[in-house]
């Protein structure tokens, strides 16, 4: 019975990650709101504050964040075999997509209607990049350390050469600094 109902879930996991890849576009952060929407409004797998976690772990390892953010999801809610079937999931509309689109586009690129829908859905990545930020930016601690820090990252990632690896090292260590002078605890 254990074993059906695991199997379940993982079958159900790698479901829902195949719906976020194939009806999202624009990468990773514009599948941060609805997989936060699918894992944890309606299905109940992770809460909700767990998200800003998982995001700001798979933002931080290699790897695109929307495979690693349904790796991490699914690993939480169902072990090794759930972030692979997860991971799985997010990867293979993808390819599906990708490998029908290159023999597609190929042929109508040069059509105005084809441009025209790239710059439409271009648009709609935006829009959920910055539904992302703002749910995000909901979460953050309330504090003028966070403020400053995250505006300093900003100007940082946009407006110089740093790498942004390091710019997320660098703010990891000054939030755990923070936290120890402020004598906080980090697990919060």
């Amino acid at each position: 019975m254990e074993k059906k109902s695991k199997f379940k879930l993982i079958i159900e996991l790698f479901l829902v990650f195949f719906k976020i890849g194939a009806f999202t576009f624009g990468g990773g952060y514009a599948m941060i709101p609805i997989i936060q929407r699918e894992v944890s409004e309606k299905k109940k797998w992770i809460k909700d504050s767990d998200i800003l976690d998982i995001v700001a772990i798979a933002e931080s390892t290699p790897g695109p964040i929307a495979i690693n953010t349904s790796t991490f999801v699914g690993f939480k809610t169902a072990g090794f075999w759930g972030a692979v079937f997860a991971t799985f999931g997010a990867v293979l509309p993808s390819f599906i997509i990708i490998t029908l689109i290159s023999f597609v586009l190929r042929n109508f690129s040069s059509y105005r209607p084809v441009r025209y829908a790239f710059y439409g859905i271009r648009a709609g990545v935006i829009a959920l990049i910055i539904k992302s930020f703002v749910s995000m930016l909901k979460q953050l601690p309330k504090s003028a350390a966070a403020y400053i820090l995250m505006a300093a990252a900003f100007v940082l990632a946009v407006f110089t050469e740093i790498n942004v690896i390091y710019i997320i090292i660098g703010c990891g260590v000054l939030g755990l600094i923070s936290s120890m002078i402020l004598g906080r605890s980090v697990s919060k």
